[in-house]
This record gives structure tokens, sequence and C-alpha cells, in this order.
């Protein structure tokens, strides 16, 4: 493992700010050139990252391609967008100010810190720090040790193909992340849970350092009546089970009308054996939980409610089979946090006004789900509730339009991220005011006897 002491974090972070100094990252054609540089890497190491993922969470070939080596698109619409990204734009002046013109200039912060995440260990390091290199920075990213495979991967990928001047590869664990932020950085960029988010960002305000916190919570799926129940019973199995629960956008809870409530669960059951087959353990695309910790969290889940159809544990391959639970209560500890597996609640509602109020009484959600084909209860919905996203009539695929923005919103984060919304969070826009020397009125200046009223009137005062 490629743990590096203090002393070394402090070097490397030094000699970062040394590159970016001498100004190589702010040209776009080096910009451009390095983004291609990853993707070379990504496709070099496609093979290797595949066999870490699966080492890791035993995630089946698919998915991983479908969740995980997917950011190679996300390079090709950077680099497309780019240089229109990074133009100056123009912005209006009042008439008062005739004589200027003004303009906003985006510029790289610095050498940032990327910390990634678990549960996508290969895709919640890259995404950020493609948005980094497009935004013209050096720096450090921090892979999971939870994912030891994928993070020595990445570690090596990166260290082949990068200097670590320009950006560097550490890993390690929590006294690595301590030490890490412990130094000065322009920007701090994590994703995980709340809790650490709260450490990440204390951390950071000792250097007045800005961050983005990417986080989870409980994301809501309500199902109305008026719906397609064959699309809608796929587009949640699927959204919930991806990766066995472990999504920070996965369904969490289901809210769903009375009046369908069993056909759906009827549907749920059907489309499980569908999908995973009648014994999911032997199902070659069915994941595995992270470690025995998070095992254990999500074992004792399965005593709350009453189990429909799953609830098999194999400790050995910390195997848990897909879960449908009925009759929980909101006291649960099944719904008191995240769940962050492969367990599925059922809550029944018989006015949506209900659902609404329930969402509205926790904190807010990462993501918000709504099948429904109702109009004007889409509406209700949106205007009525807050979450860092909203995806109706599907589940989770919110997460790969790189023209949308992700990110939370209160507990389930700050900052947003993909795309152009990636360039924006690692540039900082920088505003610039010109005067011209053709004229020059003298009424700004003092003596200013007399010239109140002329300001005044300029204020749209009397």
């Amino acid at each position: 493992m490629n743990t590096v002491e203090l002393s070394e974090f402090s070097k490397i972070i030094f000699s970062q700010r040394e590159f970016f100094n001498n100004g190589k990252t702010k040209d776009v054609n080096f910009r451009i050139e390095q983004l291609k540089i990853l993707k070379q890497a990504i496709s070099e190491y496609e093979q290797a990252i595949i066999q870490a993922l699966q080492a890791d969470l035993h995630k089946p070939e698919f998915e991983i391609y479908a969740t995980e080596i997917f950011s190679i698109k996300e390079i090709d619409y950077v680099i497309k967008n780019l240089f229109n990204w990074t133009k100056p734009r123009k912005a209006a002046v009042p008439w008062e100010f005739f004589s200027y013109s003004a303009k906003i200039y985006p510029e790289p912060l610095g050498v940032v810190l990327i910390i990634g995440a678990w549960n996508y260990p290969f895709q919640l390091i890259i995404s950020p720090l493609i948005g980094a290199i497009a935004a013209g920075n050096c720096a450090v990213i921090k892979p999971s040790e939870l994912a030891p495979h994928t993070s020595s991967i990445i570690a090596e990928m990166i260290t082949k193909y990068f200097e670590p001047t320009y950006i560097a590869a550490l890993e390690g664990g929590i006294e690595t992340s301590q030490k890490l932020l412990a130094e000065k950085f322009d920007h701090i960029f994590f994703t995980g849970g709340t809790a650490v988010g709260k450490i990440i960002m204390e951390a950071a305000a000792k250097h007045l350092t800005p961050v983005t916190l990417e986080l989870g919570g409980k994301s809501p799926c309500i199902v109305d009546t008026d719906i397609n129940l064959e699309h809608t019973v796929r587009r949640i199995t699927w959204g919930k089970f991806l990766n066995a629960g472990q999504t920070c956008i996965a369904p969490d809870y289901l809210l769903v009308n009375k009046k369908i409530k069993q056909n759906l669960v009827d549907g749920l059951q059907k489309c499980l054996k569908e999908f995973y087959g009648d014994n999911p353990v032997h199902s070659p695309d069915y994941a595995r939980i992270i470690n025995q910790k998070q095992f254990d969290r999500l074992v004792n889940f399965l005593k709350d409610g009453e189990v429909i159809i799953g609830g098999e544990t194999k400790p050995s391959e910390r195997y848990i089979a897909p879960t449908l639970i009925d009759h929980v209560s909101l006291e649960h500890p099944i719904m008191q946090e995240e769940i962050f597996g492969p367990i599925l609640p059922i809550i029944e509602y018989t006015d949506i006004a209900e659902a609404i109020a329930l969402i509205n009484s926790r904190p807010k959600p990462l993501a918000l789900y709504l099948f429904s084909q109702n109009e004007n209860l889409q509406k209700r919905v949106l205007q009525e509730t807050s979450s860092g996203g909203v995806c109706i009539n599907d589940t989770v695929m919110q997460f790969g339009v790189s023209s949308l923005p992700f990110g939370g919103v209160g507990d389930s984060g700050i900052g947003s991220y993909h795309g152009k919304a990636s360039f924006d969070t690692f540039s900082h826009d920088k505003s610039v005011l010109q005067n011209s020397f053709w004229l020059e009125l003298k009424w700004r200046y003092a003596p200013y006897k007399g010239k109140l009223a002329f300001l005044k009137r300029l204020l749209g005062q009397k």
C-alpha cells in the first residue's frame, strides 16, 4: 500500500502548488490533453478495474460498465464543451455604467483534495477528478480504503500516467485522511456519509477551505395509482438492488398508494425472481456487502417489520438476499437511518398529502422518486418537497445525465457536480469590470456640495 507520511504529504502539496503556479494547467489545450490521457489510462486498465471491483464488491461486469467505467462518456462530454466553458462571459451593466464593460472569467482554484467512497470506488473518484482537471487544477485523490483492490488499481493507474506534482493518488485509512485534512487545500470534494461529512467540513473550516459534500439520506419513492405497473416494478427493482442496494441514490423506502399496494408487492416479488432467480445467492448478477461491519448493520434491520420476500443471509459471503419488508414503523431503526443495502421497506398511504408530510418531516434526501402519469400530482410533489434531485417514472438514471447537476441539499450534501457543474465546482468565477478613458464624469468625486440631489435622482429617489 502506497501510504505516505505527513512530511511527504506536505512535500506533495507544496510541489503541486509550484506546478500550479507555473500556469501550465491554465492552458485549455493542456487540460484537454490530460483528459485524453485519463481516458487512455481507463481503457488500458479496464480489465484490472473490473477484477478489482469484483474482488471488492462482487460486482457483475454489466454493472461495472454501466455505473463505473461509464466515466469515459463524461470525459468525451467535457472535452467537447471545455473551450466554451472556459471563455469569459459577458455580464450586463446598468445604464448608469454606460462607459463600462463587465465579464466573468472562470479560473482554477489551485490544489484540490478528492476523497472517494467505497460503494462506487472507481467512479466516485474519477468523476470529480474529471471536473478538477477540466477546471485547470492540480489534485490529490484519496480512494476509499474499504475497497482496497480498487484503491490499489487507481493508485497504480494514476501514478503511471500522471506526475505527482500534478495529480497524486494517496492510499491509506482514517489516519491518512486525517493527515490530509490537516493540510491546506483550495477545495475539498468528499463523497460519503453525513457523519464523516461533518468531520470533513469541520477540518476544512480551520483553513476556510470550501467543500463539496456528496452525502446521502433516505431517498423516498412515491408510487401513485396512475402508472404502468410492469415498467414501475422493473425500474424500482433495478434501482434498489443495483450493487446490492449500496447506492446513495437508491430508493430507500417506498410510499405506495393503498389502492395499488398489493399489485405492486406482487409485481416486485415476481420481478426479483425474474432478475435474480429463485435463489439470488447463486445469481452472477447480484453483488455482495462491502464488509462485515456493514453486513452486521444491515442484518439488524431484518428484525424490523415483516419480511415479504428475501431475508436470507450468508455471512461467509456477506450475502443478504434482496428483501421486501412490510409493516414497518417510522420508529424502527430501519426508518431512522439510510439503509444502504438490499432491504426495501414498503409504507402505504391513502392521500398524497400524507406521503408529502412524511417526506417533509425528515432531513432533505439526495433523491426523490415519483411514479405517476398525473401531471398535477407531479407538480404538487415537485412544489411541496425539497431534495437534491428528482426522477419521475424511473430510478437512479438521473445520475448518468451529464447536463444535470448532481448533488444534495441540507443533510444530503453541499454543492453539485457532473458535466458543467463539475467544471463550475472546481472553478472560481472572477468578476472583471473595465472602464474606458473616453469619458470622465466628475459627479462621484469630492467635494460633494451640490451633487446629492443628482445622486438621489440616479437612485430613483425624489
